[in-house]
């Protein structure tokens, strides 16, 4: 099995590539902004031929290079339904800063082919099983994406691909357009916590980590389970 990737230059959005092995087809999971080249460079390093783009949630620092992804090669970009309207328009995402910020300088283009996500489903693409589990909180569509993790570089029971819910000591902030922390709350105590110690995570931004240690260290999940000392401050990371 072959999970690899790198961080855009842009907010440090994690791209990720996985497929059976070399030469394989292969998921793009979260193209984000200013990564073609590199991605191109790592699919050919790989011989790996994508079958289709997974998105963790509609935020644009994830999602900025789907169309183009999709579109060089025809394929399907999945996200979540109550996500679809991120895709369509990304400033609807943004907070008033960030839409400044951006002010319409980015040429960003909603893929041609999509397909919606539904939670608990199992996701068959590029010869691997991928479980989808809706996590709202971030975004309203927010998902994570589970495989068996048999054969890749951690040798772990199960690898999650978790977007922008769970991050190494941290968790998504939910303070822009579609983003709530009692529904965060809710998704990590009944997505994330359940999951085993020796989960490994790959998260949308910064390095992975695995749910055992998230549980033991993590402050967010000490307070979903009522072991914080204190509540801890609001989350900061991601768009």
């Amino acid at each position: 099995m072959l999970v690899t990737g790198f961080p855009a230059d842009a907010f440090g959005t994690n791209c990720y590539v996985v497929a059976a092995g070399p030469g394989e087809q292969c998921v793009v999971v979260d193209p984000g902004i200013g990564v073609i080249d590199r991605l191109d460079a790592l699919l050919a390093e790989h011989r790996l031929h994508p079958a289709a783009v997974l998105l963790t949630h509609g935020h644009l620092d994830h999602t900025f290079s789907v169309a183009p992804v999709c579109g060089a090669r025809g394929i399907t970009a999945y996200v979540h339904p109550d996500d679809l309207e991120l895709l369509a328009d990304p400033t609807k995402g943004l907070s008033a800063d960030l839409t400044q910020m951006f002010g319409g300088r980015l040429p960003y283009a909603e893929p041609e082919d999509v397909a919606e996500l539904a939670d608990g489903t199992t996701l068959t693409l590029a010869g691997l099983e991928i479980t989808v589990d809706h996590a709202p909180g971030h975004t309203g569509g927010s998902v994570l994406f589970r495989l068996p993790g048999a054969g890749s570089p951690w040798e772990a029971e199960q690898i999650c691909l978790s977007g922008d819910v769970l991050f190494a000591g941290s968790i998504g902030r939910t303070d822009l357009p579609g983003g709530s922390l009692p529904t965060m709350i809710n998704s990590l105590r009944d997505k994330i916590l359940p999951l085993a110690d020796d989960t490994v995570v790959l998260p949308g931004h910064g390095p992975a980590t695995t749910i055992g240690r998230e549980r033991a260290t993590n402050p967010y999940l000490a307070e979903v389970v009522g072991l914080g000392g204190g509540r801890p401050t609001a989350p900061t990371r991601g768009l």
